[in-house]
């Protein structure tokens, strides 16, 4: 007789933690394609017209299908209206709360900051804990006891897997948990994700959103209809099918605690409903490698660096196909791993770019950083001074009449990544793993997860070439 597997500890507080950082895997670097400097600055480019025309055209078929499914109530037709509202609430909400947590979707932090909250409200997600957790499941995807989203564990439940396209975990676990957290509760994993300071704000938004159901449950007691409530929170379970539909398709069946994009992420092709519905998360590897990509440049990004990517996925049900059959593999033999052919590298490490001629320290304490010329707007070019990292970029003002170079520590404060490989966007120095974002300018923290400014130095531009005094 077959003996039973034991399922890992995939807990952010259990055995599995302390092993991940014992194998070097805790914020670890992560397998970088290699990609023209300028051809990342300029898919990482964001725009508010795109983004509203989506989150619009979103919006007005969510109202659109919820006045249809009122006006029809209960006839037949109520039926595949208030499915496609769920659809649309509980399942396609879940991409808009994807992207604008990233802070990429819009332009303006304060859309992608507004929309992310509406849609964290659609998926029943606290937005501070849920914020904390993507952030951590970027530092350290499908490595167990560190990823708190790792949804198909091994050995898989195949039963519970296919139970989740019904909605029945949302009341228990979603709604359970705000509850608890809505008494100063907060789980383990909750804990170990949010920085101190934000759980009195982890409170308070579970609060706000308890109200907001309970008015929509108040509001079917007092008319004596459930439409109040089919509006308003139980879409969350009957439309929820959508969201595991394509979240499904990211990381099931493939590696866990590796260190490489590849290996533990798909990229599926999809036609043009599905990508609209999922804002291009289909291409899935690309995003989490190049994070600082907005969806709507991702088949772009995709047509540039899948030469050095595993081979995308040719449709949704070849992926369940393959899904369905490693998860029944997996059952018998949680080992079992997809094998995947990768392409060869196309070289080592990126080399240091600080100009054509040789930078050196003068007499007086300065350092010669090279020309000017050779440092393009919104390039970044990692230089060493001292034994240590650097950044140097160029911030070109008043239609690049005014221009300003800055040298800034090398690494992001929240964990050490190096920024070499990040973008400098609306007048920000963007994190290439966590979307953090400090003031090009300045160095100060802008935009989580970094709470903790960055050091800048000014570079002084004399007879063409670029100085700065550093004198530690």
């Amino acid at each position: 007789m077959t003996q039973p597997v034991a399922r890992r500890d995939y807990s952010l507080t259990g055995t599995e933690t302390e092993r991940a950082a014992d194998r070097n895997l805790v914020a670890a670097p992560w397998f970088r394609p290699r990609i023209d400097a300028g051809e990342l600055q300029r898919l990482s480019e964001r725009s508010n017209g795109r983004a509203a025309l989506d989150t619009v055209a979103w919006l007005a078929l969510l109202v659109g299908s919820g006045w249809l499914a009122v006006a029809t109530a209960w006839s037949w037709w109520s039926i595949p209206a208030f499915a496609l509202y769920g659809a649309l609430y509980g399942g396609a909400s879940d991409s808009r709360w994807h992207e604008c947590g990233h802070g990429t979707a819009f332009r303006s932090r304060r859309l992608n900051d507004i929309v992310y909250v509406v849609a964290s409200f659609m998926v029943l997600r606290g937005p501070t804990v849920w914020r904390w957790s993507h952030y951590r499941h970027h530092t350290d995807t499908i490595v167990v006891g560190r990823d708190a989203e790792i949804a198909f564990q091994r050995p898989p439940n195949l039963w519970r897997n296919a139970l989740w396209f019904t909605g029945w975990w949302v009341i228990p676990l979603m709604v359970g948990r705000l509850v608890r957290h809505s008494m100063g509760r907060l789980d383990p994993d909750a804990a170990e994700l949010v920085p101190a300071e934000d759980h009195r704000r982890v409170v308070w938004e579970s609060r706000a959103f308890l109200a907001v159901l309970g008015l929509a449950a108040g509001g079917s007691l007092l008319a004596w209809t459930p439409i109040p409530i089919m509006l308003v929170g139980l879409p969350t379970v009957y439309g929820s099918w959508l969201m595991v539909f394509f979240g499904m398709t990211q990381h099931a069946g493939l590696r866990e605690d590796v260190l490489d994009h590849r290996l533990n992420t798909r990229t599926v092709y999809m036609n043009p409903v599905f990508r609209f519905l999922y804002l291009n998360m289909n291409y899935h590897v690309e995003h989490h490698i190049f994070p600082t990509v907005p969806y709507r440049n991702l088949p772009a990004l995709h047509r540039t660096v899948s030469d050095q990517l595993a081979p995308a996925v040719q449709g949704t049900l070849p992926a369940y196909r393959l899904i369905w059959n490693t998860l029944v593999r997996q059952r018998r033999d949680p080992r079992y791993e997809i094998p995947l052919d990768l392409p060869p590298p196309l070289g080592g490490d990126r080399p240091v770019d600080v100009g054509l001629d040789l930078w050196h320290r003068a007499a007086d304490g300065e350092v010669d950083l090279g020309p000017l010329r050779d440092l393009v707007p919104g390039q970044i070019s990692e230089v060493q001074l001292n034994g240590r990292p650097y950044v140097l970029y160029r911030l070109d003002r008043g239609s690049g009449t005014q221009t300003v170079v800055r040298l800034a520590d090398g690494e992001c404060t929240h964990q050490q990544v190096r920024l070499r490989d990040g973008v400098v966007v609306d007048g920000c120095l963007e994190c290439p793993k966590h979307n953090g974002r400090f003031d090009a300018d300045t160095g100060r923290a802008v935009g989580r997860p970094v709470t903790r400014d960055l050091g800048t130095y000014p570079v002084a531009i004399r007879n063409g070439r670029m100085w700065v005094r550093f004198d530690n």
